[in-house]
C-alpha cells in the first residue's frame, strides 16, 4: 500500500487523533457501549471510524451494535466534509453532511472541549431475516455529549440561581461548587449545547447488513440484490413481500435492470469512451503471463498493446476485443447477437446507469455495476474502495503502477 499512500490514494484525508482527543474518543466509545481503545494515537474519518482502532479490535464494524444499530463520533470540526472510508450504508456520507450542515456552528463550539456521540436509529432493534432491510425508511439521528455536559450545564445554572438568591453570594460552599464545576467543565452558562434530533429519509441504497444488500425501491418495482448466496437463498423463501429478489451474480439481474430503465448499454458510444479503454486494458492484463516489457508500458503503448494482443490465444483475443468485433460484424449483418461475440462479464462491465437517473442514483448504480463486473479500475476505486484495496494487493507491481497513474490522472 506504500505506493498508494505516496500517491495520496490510500485514506489520505484521515484526521490524526492524539493527546486529549484520544481521551474524548474513548469517552464516546464508553458512552456508546463499546470498549475503549488502548492506542495513544490513531486517525479517524468523517463519521469517526478509525482503521487503526478497527485493526486493534479486529472488527471493521466496531462502531455498530449489530447490523441495525450503527453509530458515529465527532471529536473535531475538521471531520466536516471528510470521506467516510468504510460506510455501513451508501448514504452515510450524506447523513454526515446533513449533520454538519444543520449543526455546524454548535459542533464547532461543543468540540472545543467535548465530543459528540451519534446514534443512527432506524427504529429497528435487531435484524432477524434478510428482507428486514425493507424496514429502512427514515433514519433518526440523535446526539449525546460526553460527561453528560447538558446536565452539567443545568447544574451550573441552578448553582448560579442559588448564588444570586438572598445572601448566598457570601456562602463559601456555593463559591466552591461553582469554581469546581467551572474548572472541570468550563463556563457553560452561555453555551448552546442542545443538538436537536435530525431525520434522514432513505430511498434506494446499499447496506453492509446481511453481508451486503442493494435495495432499489425508487423504480417500477422494488428490487433487492444480495451479495451473499446464503442470504439470497433465505430471502427467496419469503412469500409476504412483493419485491424482486436477485443474487448479484445472476445474469438475469442485468436484463431486469435494463427492463426497469435503471441501466443501459450503447456499445457504439461506449467503445469511444475512456471507460472502455480502461476495461479493455484490464482485460488484456488478465491474459498476460510472462512478458518482456513492464505491464504499464504494454497498456500505455499502442504498438506494444497490439503486439501482446496478438501473442495471446485467439479465444482470449476475442474476449478482449469482443465489443469492437461485434460492432464490425454488425455493420455487415444484423444476424449477429451481442452475447455470441462479447464475453458476458465484459458485456456487463460496459453497462452504465441510465441517463435519466439522478446523481445519487447514478452513484449507487455505478457501485452495483462495478460489483457485478469489476473491470474498470478507476470506477472500482471511486465506488468501492474496500474492494479496490483487496484487489490491488493481488496485482502485479507493474500493473499497480499503471493503476496508480490511471487514477491520479482522473482525480
Amino acid at each position: 500500500m506504500n505506493k498508494l499512500k505516496e500517491a495520496n490514494l490510500y485514506r489520505s484525508e484521515l484526521i490524526p487523533v492524539s493527546g486529549k482527543l484520544v481521551e474524548r474518543y474513548n469517552k464516546c466509545l464508553k458512552t456508546l457501549g463499546f470498549s475503549e481503545t488502548k492506542l495513544k494515537s490513531f486517525s479517524i474519518d468523517g463519521v469517526g471510524w478509525s482503521p487503526e482502532v478497527a485493526e486493534e479490535k479486529k472488527d471493521t464494524q466496531y462502531l455498530n451494535h449489530g447490523d441495525a444499530n450503527p453509530h458515529g463520533i465527532i471529536i473535531s470540526p475538521l471531520q466536516k466534509g471528510k470521506p467516510v472510508y468504510l460506510p455501513f450504508h451508501s448514504f452515510d456520507r450524506e447523513m454526515m453532511q446533513h449533520v454538519f450542515r444543520t449543526h455546524g456552528a454548535k459542533i464547532n463550539n461543543i468540540t472545543r472541549d467535548s465530543a459528540i456521540c451519534i446514534d443512527f436509529d432506524q427504529d429497528i432493534d435487531v435484524f432477524y431475516e434478510p428482507l428486514d432491510v425493507l424496514k429502512y425508511d427514515d433514519v433518526s439521528i440523535t446526539f449525546r455529549l460526553i460527561d453528560n455536559l447538558e446536565e452539567k450545564q443545568k447544574e451550573q445554572l441552578r448553582l448560579v440561581d442559588k448564588f444570586r438568591k438572598d445572601n448566598n453570594f457570601i456562602d463559601e460552599n456555593i463559591h466552591k461548587e461553582l469554581l469546581d464545576s467551572a474548572k472541570k467543565y468550563g463556563d457553560l452558562r452561555e453555551r448552546d449545547l442542545k443538538l436537536h434530533p435530525l431525520h434522514f429519509s432513505t430511498g434506494s441504497f446499499y447496506t453492509r447488513a446481511f453481508d451486503g444488500v442493494y435495495l432499489l425501491r425508487d423504480f417500477i418495482k422494488p428490487i433487492v440484490i444480495f451479495e451473499s448466496k446464503e442470504n439470497y437463498k433465505e430471502a427467496i423463501k419469503d412469500t409476504i413481500h412483493d419485491v424482486l429478489i436477485y443474487h448479484i451474480a445472476q445474469p438475469e439481474l442485468v436484463d431486469k435492470l435494463k427492463d426497469h430503465i435503471i441501466i443501459e448499454c450503447d456499445l457504439e458510444s461506449m467503445v469511444k469512451t475512456p471507460n472502455y479503454e480502461r476495461i479493455k486494458k484490464y482485460e488484456l492484463f488478465q491474459f498476460l503471463k510472462e512478458t518482456q516489457h513492464p505491464i504499464k508500458d504494454i497498456l500505455d503503448s499502442k504498438p506494444l498493446f497490439k503486439s501482446y494482443l496478438n501473442k495471446i490465444d485467439i479465444k482470449s483475443r476475442k474476449q478482449v476485443m469482443g465489443a469492437e468485433l461485434y460492432l464490425e460484424k454488425l455493420e455487415r449483418s444484423n444476424a449477429h447477437k451481442v452475447e455470441d461475440l462479447v464475453e458476458q462479464s465484459m458485456y456487463f462491465a460496459l453497462h452504465q446507469p441510465h441517463s435519466s437517473l439522478s446523481a445519487n442514483h447514478r452513484d449507487l448504480i455505478h457501485k452495483l455495476l462495478i460489483n457485478i463486473a469489476p473491470k474498470d479500475v478507476l470506477f472500482l476505486y471511486w465506488y468501492d474502495k474496500e474492494q479496490f484495496y483487496k484487489n490491488y494487493e493481488t496485482w502485479d507491481d507493474s500493473f499497480k503502477e499503471w493503476v496508480i497513474k490511471t487514477i491520479s490522472n482522473n482525480i
